[in-house]
């Protein structure tokens, strides 16, 4: 039953259920024996106390962790267990508790006789009990094993138990506690003092202070040994402020210094028409201001009739060609605006740049040098460039910089129109034919209507647009009380005779736009189309021969329209001569200038070979004459003339 002992005590050294167990066994044992009433009594009241004692040794030995294992206990030992019985019954004799001793022994003498000649029926009847209750026990014990061995640990018990009230000191106070709690404190007690004698927070110490010691000193940079007699480096007198005679130079005053604005505005007022590429020329610029001054505009006829025929119109297209005579730089940077004269004698090419210059370039001179002049009416790039209508000695330049102008060939210079600098202009178009009221359109989305015969230089009404933004502005050439705005992402129509300067509603807003909106134009003689540039890679066009609550969609072209950050975006326009027809630059290889029908087909498309190398981004046609002129990024103009 105690064989392997050392499982058997791990399991139920702590539980009531084991000692119960044990006393049912042997309860069990003696009524198979059948012994008398009173050697039954004798005996459960020694199985019993043995139990207590038992009990409490076991704890006692689990609080200092030495658990008992019978199994190390070899046969020979197990033999001598009732020699040792007897020595310790004769040691329990001198113990104070006389009694308990007498009644030990009685129990001892009646049960041993009597557990040598148990039946092996009984045994076998102990050994399936205890299997129920531990599975860990060994089933094939012998019966003169288990019996002695059950008699020498109750001995060794009762013998610890007395030597333990009698021999412990300081525990006099503690007479009323168990044996279980006594022996507890004893091991606490020796605990603490082998803990103690190990000195373990003084090692701690020593510990902390052997790891500070270790650790490494801060690493310093050796600095180099100065020699007292060598001869050290040089060094620059100017900079040390000093003469070459060794003596101190006074400090001299800093001034603070201003940042100079990249672009600074113009001093207001009219500005003389001086070229910036001319110096010495004088009587060749006033011949040239004289004929162009004296340039009368050619009335065109062109309205009154019919468009020409499709095929005509190819055929007049593939006769304009491109040569080296007809590429010329004509500005400093970009070229944001291209505008033609309408003369049918003379060519002259007007080209706006993102620096602020407007350049003039007569193609009927002999010399392309002498019939370049450049002046600068501007500070920030010139969007918008228009000869006017009614007099065609002006050309009127409108600027970022809030700034429109007019330069009169006539009179030698750039009269100013309209100026504001706390805005910024983007695009302007003519409300009337006579040219003297003008709409501007603001970059913050306002509209400004104004009028050239009143005196000063403010606008007449500022209207507050439905638009965050506005890119061009252009006016119905039969109604001209409809304008057209390009804003980021929608295209309006307005009505002049119902703005209101607060909040202005438009009458049609065209939606179909997924991205970021260049440029929206009428067609340029009946105004029953509207095409519109997209940074989707889509020219749309519109039908706005009924301007109502809607404008249809008629067309989509799909086109390359990203033009990137170093080239100036595209804008299709319309040919004067053929208002079915779109013109558009490509970057398309090799370069190329693009014509589309309104129905999406491809007219035609000007190649120039090596007189052609760069994207023409922006375009215009002469309106009476068979003549293109493209500007490209680096200032050059390109024209294609039959």
């Amino acid at each position: 039953m105690f064989v392997g002992g050392s499982s058997v005590f791990r399991l139920a050294v702590f539980g009531r259920r084991f000692w119960r167990e044990i006393a049912s066994h042997w309860a069990l044992l003696l009524k198979s024996c059948g012994e008398a009433g009173s050697h039954c009594k004798a005996r459960w009241f020694f199985l019993s106390r043995s139990a207590s004692v038992f009990q409490s040794e076991i704890l006692a030995s689990a609080a200092s962790k030495k658990y008992w294992d019978l199994s190390n206990y070899k046969p020979d030992q197990i033999k001598h267990s009732k020699s040792l019985l007897d020595k310790n019954s004769n040691n329990e004799v001198a113990c104070k508790k006389c009694k308990k001793t007498e009644i030990r022994k009685t129990c001892r003498r009646l049960l041993t006789p009597r557990m040598e000649g148990t039946s092996s029926k009984a045994e076998s009847t102990l050994q399936k009990s205890s299997l129920d209750v531990y599975t860990e026990s060994n089933k094939r014990q012998h019966k003169s094993t288990s019996d002695t061995v059950i008699l020498s640990v109750d001995t060794e018990s009762s013998q610890d138990l007395d030597s333990d009230e009698d021999t412990t000191p300081g525990l006099d106070e503690f007479s009323g506690l168990s044996s279980y709690e006594r022996k507890r404190l004893k091991n606490i007690s020796e605990n603490a003092n082998f803990f103690a004698s190990l000195q373990l927070s003084e090692s701690a110490a020593r510990l902390r202070e052997m790891i500070k010691k270790r650790q490494p000193p801060e690493s310093k940079r050796k600095k180099p040994k100065k020699r007292e007699n060598g001869t050290g480096c040089r060094r620059s007198m100017r900079l040390l402020k000093v003469d070459p005679s060794g003596v101190s130079l006074p400090a001299t005053p800093t001034q603070p210094t201003l940042i100079a604005d990249e672009n600074p505005l113009l001093p207001p007022g009219p500005l003389e028409m001086t070229p910036e590429n001319r110096d010495d020329d004088s009587e060749l610029f006033k011949r040239f201001l004289q004929t162009w001054a004296n340039v009368s505009k050619t009335s065109s006829k062109n309205t009154e009739k019919e468009l020409a025929n499709i095929k005509s119109y190819k055929a007049n297209l593939s006769g304009m060609v491109i040569n080296e005579d007809t590429v010329h730089k004509v500005t400093k940077g970009a070229i944001f605006s291209v505008a033609l004269h309408p003369s049918e004698i003379r060519t002259l090419v007007a080209a706006g740049a993102k620096s602020g210059q407007v350049g003039l370039w007569d193609l009927t001179h002999q010399s392309k040098e002498d019939g370049v002049y450049v002046f600068q009416p501007h500070s920030q790039p010139v969007s918008c460039l228009y000869f006017s209508p009614a007099n065609p000695a002006h050309i009127l330049s409108l600027s970022y910089d809030g700034t429109l102008r007019c330069g009169d060939f006539s009179r030698a210079i750039f009269e100013e129109v309209y100026r504001d600098e706390r805005s910024s202009f983007s695009s302007f178009d003519f409300l009337g034919e006579d040219a003297s009221t003008l709409i501007v359109g603001h970059w913050n989305g306002n509209i400004s209507l104004v009028d050239r015969r009143t005196s000063g230089t403010s606008y007449e009404k500022l209207i507050n647009s439905s638009l965050s933004k506005i890119r061009t502005v252009h006016v119905h050439p039969v109604h001209r009380q409809y304008f057209i705005t390009a804003g980021l992402r929608d295209i309006h129509i307005y009505d002049t005779r119902h703005l209101n300067p607060r909040r202005s509603q438009p009458l049609i807003s065209l939606t179909e736009h997924t991205k970021s909106i260049a440029s929206a134009y009428f067609s340029p003689l009946t105004g029953n189309r509207v095409v519109t540039t997209c940074a989707d890679c889509k020219l749309r066009i519109f039908d706005s021969s009924c301007i109502s609550s809607e404008i249809p969609l008629l067309t989509t072209i799909r086109h390359n329209t990203i033009t990137g950050r170093w080239l100036t975006r595209f804008q299709a326009v319309w040919d004067p001569k053929q208002e079915d027809c779109v013109i558009v630059g490509s970057m398309a290889h090799p370069r190329r200038v693009e014509i589309f029908h309104e129905t999406g087909k491809q007219v035609h498309s000007f190649f120039g070979g090596e007189c052609l190398v760069s994207v023409c981004s922006i375009n215009t046609m002469h309106p009476t004459r068979y003549i293109l002129a493209g500007g490209n990024s680096s200032g050059k103009i390109h024209v294609f003339m039959n």
